[in-house]
């Protein structure tokens, strides 16, 4: 992957926010991104399509629901660039990250 290509794949607020609280909870489900992002699954799906494209997440099928996290051959310096990231700009994403971890933490998204 080049720079490029991880910039490009990132220059969009939605694929941001999904790739930066994916990274902080290790993984999450379709349906408690839509939750956290107040989105549409079509567009929550089509967003994490493109990471997935881009070999930045990776995607596991459990019964009907999707699971999303970091891919396991991104390169060293594109986590550092998505941990400096989520580290330096908490405010950018800090409300979705409250409703994400509250929704795992309650057992009660839709996936389950």
């Amino acid at each position: 992957m080049s720079p490029l290509q991880f910039f490009k794949c990132l220059a969009d607020d939605t694929r941001l926010k999904c790739l930066l609280l994916v990274s902080q909870v290790g993984e999450s489900c379709v349906c408690d991104l839509m939750s956290a992002l107040n989105l549409d699954q079509p567009k929550i799906s089509r967003h994490l399509a493109e990471l997935r494209k881009c070999t930045i997440l990776q995607d596991e099928r459990r019964g009907k629901w999707v699971y999303y996290q970091l891919h396991p051959e991104l390169p060293e310096w594109a986590k550092d660039v998505i941990t400096q990231t989520a580290k330096q700009n908490k405010s950018y994403f800090d409300e979705q990250l409250t409703t994400l971890i509250r929704a795992i933490e309650a057992k009660n998204s839709c996936c389950d």
